[in-house]
């Protein structure tokens, strides 16, 4: 490319279709010396590439000189473009007012198609500053000349920041027709980074009509296509971070801002971008829970929003401050009054977040007892309960819950929390992956405990019972959708098994494994995107929780059900036609407890640690006192359900003195043990056993039960294989799976059983038909779940009770392999007899060795469900 050929004129739009080529060729146009036009374009193209790339402050430079050029060019339109795209960087660098000055300058100085251009630049910063009114002017008069000037690349270019304007307005429908428009056009283009754009404003679209999977697949598809490209994008960070908050991951939202906010600090980028990731770092570390994060991003976002005069964005950030400070334990007349106003502003800006600034107003007033300041703000915020998507009809119908109890209400509560959750369970059906249909119950938990209050205030045990179960275990309630059509999907399994078996056997050989954990660790990330991006097909369940159907179920039996409200265990007591309440300890303190068995259990299981058992059993005694109370005396003499809350899902039940010669088990909601309890068992009674490589005792009651079954299917050594163990436990009766157990608290869906071809993680059995009827885990940790959501639980037994399996026995704890064997060897006596799981594993705990090891071996296993 030469300094006197047209084709230096092709850089431009050169550089969002292949941004580096574009910079190496203006790089070689300056180094033969060119005339002050062609110059003044590569200038301008090196400006555009270090603006969006790179370094601001040299972006700065090389504008300026493709200014000065231009001017000695003696070309107005040239200068009149060079002027636009110095007004972006300006205002981009925190200068708005030398930005908003140099496109005075350049719309006087532009004409016709070159002003058309200028104007769209000015109306792209327009949106950034926050000015939407002012953005939809200047881009509408610039698509318009565009159009009859026949410019496909801008008119593309302007539909869709009109688009990305109506949706900063909350108007989706007229975002997707721009979208769609501009979509058509940049396929005739081979403009890269503008369709990457387009991707990702699809995304963008996606994610404010209420669709969060396929919002994260387009921006994940938008990430790939800038990688190809070879050039960052700070808004689909910030993106990604809204949409990633909206599904429940605000540590991830956070750790995703952070990273992106050093990369530009180390390139000298943006400092509109820095500003804007602050703030998305601030939303997300308030919903992670870290309000004092939260508030030190907030506090410096205001200070940079407010030096680039950028009062819509600004106003955000003082909400997030606001609202941070609340959490911090923060109260005041101030905060009141400086809720109040952010609302005022942003309801002014047309902005969607007014409704949840008026909300906290509300709820301020509320705790100072200020109860028509209350009622002013809360019925502002409530009148966004009728329209706009899923999270804003929410905080209108928390709004309208509080109005109700502010007012003694208790029906009016109880039905906007209904109406309110109704709108949540919609929204979560949306989702497909259990992942996110858990972490997206949080968003209901204070509806879900407005109601609780009122039930227990004005309601009787019954009513509590019905709210307890309305938001507790949702995630149960259908099966996640399976994608059993993905092959990338199952290729991404195959290879992280293949890796994580090679990183094992290295291990084991004390090899370094560096490279094979970081190629272990992307494929987990791949897996998991794509299961996120999966939408959900399954209705929910429609028929709701029925209280006298459960109790006819129930029989003989007891169902304990704990809720907590207001950090205390209330008992609800099922049983002989009637729910009775008692209160209990603390959960605070009852989780403490557990977290000391659990380490108890964990010595008790090596020979030599026999003096820790009276400290265990006593502890046992305490926990009882705090989880039961006087609900103990009262259990009857029947069998036992338990259904806690997920925070106490680690407790031992068995260890608990008024449990421990009874037949017990433990469901995640009296709603999922109503299922099991009802599901009736596969055709054909298949048995099918398996022993994973590696155990301490080779697995050495699989022969025993083997026997005891006359043919079951016995996969072992190589033939116990990811594929082929998942094609025989597809229907199976029983399942026996004797296997190294690995919990996964950072992600607890790559929680997994070892076997011959490497882990077989709670995704492969998502992709089951229908899991085993019965399934038994003899090996440790196999029943750990982790607390996510409202009260919802994600591991290996959560997995597979949507799936079909009606009773699960699994431990929480690390256990002695060898006093394993005898537990389950007396187990499938029981179970060969014609005994339930708990019945059956109540007398194998009995038929025990009364030594620390076994007894604690014991304890440490539950049966869950009710097969």
């Amino acid at each position: 490319m030469t300094a006197g050929s047209d084709s230096v004129l092709e850089l431009l739009p050169m550089v969002f279709a292949a941004p580096n080529d574009a910079l190496a060729g203006a790089e070689r146009v300056l180094d033969t010396g060119p005339p002050p036009l062609y110059a003044s374009v590569a200038h301008q193209v090196i400006g555009i590439w270090q603006r969006d790339f790179g370094d601001l402050r040299i972006a700065l430079h090389h504008l300026r000189r493709a200014r000065d050029l231009a001017a000695r060019a003696e070309s107005a339109d040239r200068e009149a473009d060079v002027l636009g795209t110095l007004g972006v960087a300006l205002v981009h660098a925190g200068r708005t007012r030398q930005g908003l000055a140099a496109f005075e300058r350049g719309v006087l100085r532009g004409t016709g198609h070159t002003r058309a251009r200028v104007l769209y630049r000015r109306a792209y910063v327009w949106w950034v500053l926050g000015h939407h009114r002012r953005a939809l002017e200047d881009v509408r008069r610039a698509i318009v000349v565009l159009r009859q000037a026949d410019d496909v690349i801008w008119t593309a270019r302007a539909l869709t920041l009109r688009a990305t304007v109506h949706l900063a307005l909350g108007a989706v429908e007229r975002a997707d027709a721009d979208f769609t428009a501009a979509e058509a056009l940049w396929d005739t283009t081979g403009q890269e980074h503008d369709k990457a754009d387009a991707v990702e404003s699809r995304g963008l679209a996606a994610f404010r009509s209420g669709d969060v999977p396929a919002a994260l697949r387009l921006l994940d598809e938008a990430a790939e296509r800038y990688a190809k490209l070879g050039t960052p994008s700070f808004m689909l960070n910030i993106r990604r971070c809204e949409v990633l908050m909206a599904a429940g991951l605000a540590p991830e939202a956070l750790a995703e801002a952070d990273a992106a906010i050093a990369v530009l600090d180390g390139i000298g980028g943006q400092s509109t971008r820095k500003a804007e990731l602050l703030l998305a770092a601030a939303r997300a570390a308030r919903l992670a829970g870290d309000p004092h994060t939260a508030i030190a991003r907030a506090a410096l976002a205001v200070r940079l929003f407010a030096g680039q005069r950028r009062t819509w964005w600004e106003t955000h950030a003082r909400l997030v401050l606001i609202e941070a400070r609340v959490a911090a334990g923060r109260s005041s007349g101030r905060l009141v009054a400086d809720a109040a106003a952010v609302a005022d502003r942003l309801a002014a800006f047309g902005a969607p977040a007014a409704p949840e600034a008026s909300l906290l107003a509300g709820r301020i007033a509320l705790g100072l007892g200020w109860r028509t300041d209350a009622e002013r703000h809360l019925a502002v915020a409530a009148r966004s309960r009728h329209s706009g998507p899923p999270l804003a009809r929410m905080t209108g119908w928390a709004a309208q819950a509080l109005r109700a109890r502010a007012a003694g209400s208790g029906r009016g509560v109880l039905e906007a929390c209904r109406r309110g959750l109704n709108v949540l369970d919609d929204h979560r059906m949306t989702l497909g992956a259990s992942e996110l249909r858990a972490r997206a119950t949080e968003q209901g938990a204070e509806l879900a405990a407005l109601a609780q209050q009122a039930s227990l205030t004005g309601g009787g045990p019954r009513r509590l019972l019905v709210w307890s179960e309305r938001w507790r275990a949702t995630v149960l309630s259908t099966p996640p959708t399976r994608p059993p059509a993905d092959p990338a999907l199952l290729s991404s399994l195959t290879a992280y098994r293949e890796i994580a078996a090679r990183a094992d056997a290295a291990r084991m050989e004390g090899r370094p494994v560096p490279a094979l954990e970081r190629e272990e660790r992307r494929l987990e990330r791949e897996i998991r995107s794509r299961t996120l991006h999966m939408r959900g097909d399954a209705p929910g369940d429609e028929l709701g929780f029925d209280v006298g159907r459960l109790l006819e179920r129930l029989g003989e039996a007891r169902l304990v059900e704990l809720a907590v409200l207001d950090g205390r265990v209330h008992v609800l007591l099922c049983g002989q036609g009637r729910v009775r309440r008692f209160e209990a300890g603390l959960l605070a303190e009852a989780e403490a407890e557990a977290e000391h068995v659990q380490a108890g259990l964990r010595r008790l299981a090596h020979p030599g640690a026999e003096g820790r058992l009276p400290v265990v059993e006593a502890a046992g005694h305490r926990l009882e006192e705090l989880l039961l109370g006087p609900a103990a005396a009262h259990l009857g003499p029947g069998p036992v359900v338990v259904v806690p809350p997920g925070r106490l899902h680690r407790v031992p039940w068995a260890l608990l003195p008024s449990l421990r010669e009874r037949v017990l088990s433990v469901s995640p909601s009296a709603s999922s043990w109503l299922r099991a309890r009802e599901t009736e068992p596969p055709p054909g009674g298949r048995h099918v056993l398996v022993r994973g490589p590696g155990l301490a005792t080779g697995g050495a009651e699989v022969p025993d039960v083997a026997d005891r079954y006359g043919r079951p299917t016995v996969l072992e050594h190589d033939e116990a294989r990811v594929p082929r163990v998942l094609a025989e436990l597809d229907g199976a009766a029983l399942a026996h799976i004797a296997a190294h157990g690995t919990f996964r608290a950072d992600s607890p869906l790559f929680s997994a059983l070892r076997m011959a071809d490497g882990p077989l993680i709670v995704h492969d059995f998502e992709r089951l038909d229908r899991s085993p009827y019965r399934i038994i885990l003899s090996s440790c940790d196999t029943a750990r779940l982790a607390s996510v959501g409202a009260d919802e639980l994600l591991g290996l037994v959560t997995a597979l009770l949507p799936l079909g399996t009606a009773g699960v026995v699994a431990s929480s704890a690390p256990v002695n392999d060898a006093a394993v064997v005898p537990l389950m060897l007396a187990l499938h006596k029981g179970l060969s007899a014609g005994l339930s799981l708990a019945e059956a594993l109540r007398d194998a705990r009995a038929a025990l060795p009364g030594d620390a090891v076994h007894r604690a071996t014991g304890w440490a296993f539950t049966a869950f469900g009710a097969a």
